[in-house]
């Protein structure tokens, strides 16, 4: 979960998402989680909301809540984070322009999807350091995939990037398959 918060206490939050790991490390982000009930989402951005109010944070906070017939805090982070790079395209204001409106308390912009599923694939660096010669590739094979590479230096399993597909929720394990292909052929070069 992400929200913002202003000085003056003017606050939103984004839809509830899910990450999905693999040995402990964020590779798939899902927005909205699918399958949540709508009541159980409106719950979690409310206890959010709550929480930002209660640190009185100014800026973006990340919440990471587990569902487990009750939600429980397990982790927060105040400042843009990795979860929420999906907003970049997938949001109408992105994790980075909120925190900012929210740190210079100017009037927060709408957090809501520009779709109905998103889906951001994280891009990690293999044995082969040719990500970027592969990134005319992506843009080619696929051009509704958008691709943010962070200039890093290639290190097998180091996160440098991440690729975001948004359509359909219908979609939802086709979207998933794009941005997956994507995000491995730039690690590595397959298909």
């Amino acid at each position: 979960m992400l929200a913002a918060r202003s000085p003056h206490g003017q606050a939103a939050v984004y839809p509830v998402v899910q990450t999905v790991q693999r040995d402990g490390i964020c590779h798939e982000v899902l927005a909205p989680a699918p399958g949540l009930e709508p009541r159980r989402a409106r719950e979690a951005q409310r206890l959010v909301l709550a929480l930002a109010a209660e640190l009185d944070v100014t800026g973006l906070l990340a919440v990471e809540l587990f569902d487990t017939g009750r939600l429980l805090v397990n982790e927060l982070a105040m400042r843009p984070h990795n979860s929420g790079h999906w907003t970049i395209e997938g949001a109408v204001t992105s994790q980075f322009e909120q925190h900012l409106r929210a740190v210079l308390d100017l009037p927060l912009g709408a957090p809501r999807a520009v779709a109905p599923q998103v889906v951001m694939a994280n891009v990690f660096g293999g044995p082969d350091p040719g990500v970027y010669s592969r990134y005319l590739h992506v843009m080619a094979a696929d051009p509704d995939v958008k691709i943010h590479l962070y200039g890093k230096q290639v290190r097998p399993g180091r996160k440098i990037g991440h690729v975001t597909v948004a359509g359909d929720p219908a979609l939802g394990d086709q979207l998933r398959e794009r941005a997956g292909r994507a995000a491995r052929y730039l690690a590595t070069g397959e298909d």
